[in-house]
């Protein structure tokens, strides 16, 4: 048996990246580093554009995910027509006019018509259109809509609260500022219901 010593690694990391854009990402952030007054080739900043193009790729892989395709992977025929909530999913998202990242949480809600979800499914779409150059709005609709269409239920909600670095970083630089964005669909178009869904994910049952 083989045990490693001091100066074995003890475990390898493995990493998926298309090196042709990884390589094409990595020049221009080293002329941006460049433009921003810095030396790429100092010790601290020789790996740094390299690190930053994989990053990028990661905090925006959800191009190449099918939110859909998520849903459809744990598709089960159910008699259940009461409300299914999943609340306090963490988003991270990367706003697209500063593209500098919001980070909050989402709650979700669904009346089946005949089909359920895998509970973990509805936290995978989140991440999926989070995981884009997004505007809070439109990923609140975005969740809404592919639930909507995908699982035909009798409706959907969706609330985002998310802070966001554009207005902490810069501009007005409120740091306690939290932005609520939400969307319904069908049921919770009544108010009725609406109001159910916001008591439930108000509540402190955990």
């Amino acid at each position: 048996m083989d045990i490693l010593d001091d100066s074995e690694e003890f475990y390898r990391k493995v990493e998926y990246f298309n090196k042709e854009r990884i390589d094409k990402l990595s020049y221009h952030y080293r002329e941006i580093l460049k433009l921003l007054g810095e030396d790429p080739d100092r010790e601290g900043l020789v790996k740094t554009p390299q690190r930053v193009a994989k990053a990028m790729l990661f905090i925006t892989r959800g191009y190449h995910e099918d939110p859909e395709a998520i849903l459809r992977s744990a598709l089960f025929k159910e008699n259940y027509r009461q409300m299914v909530i999943v609340k306090d999913i963490e988003v991270y998202s990367m706003c697209e006019h500063h593209m500098l990242p919001f980070i909050g949480k989402a709650h979700v809600a669904y009346i089946p018509n005949g089909y359920i979800t895998g509970l973990s499914k509805i936290a995978r779409v989140v991440e999926a259109f989070a995981r884009r150059l997004q505007v809070q709005e439109r990923l609140t609709n975005d969740i809404m809509t592919c639930i909507q269409q995908t699982l035909n239920p009798l409706g959907v909600a969706v609330v985002i609260e998310a802070q966001h670095m554009c207005m902490i970083l810069r501009g007005v630089q409120k740091q306690n500022s939290v932005t609520t964005t939400s969307s319904f669909s069908g049921a919770f178009e009544r108010l009725a219901t609406r109001e159910e869904f916001i008591r439930l994910i108000s509540n402190q049952f955990h």
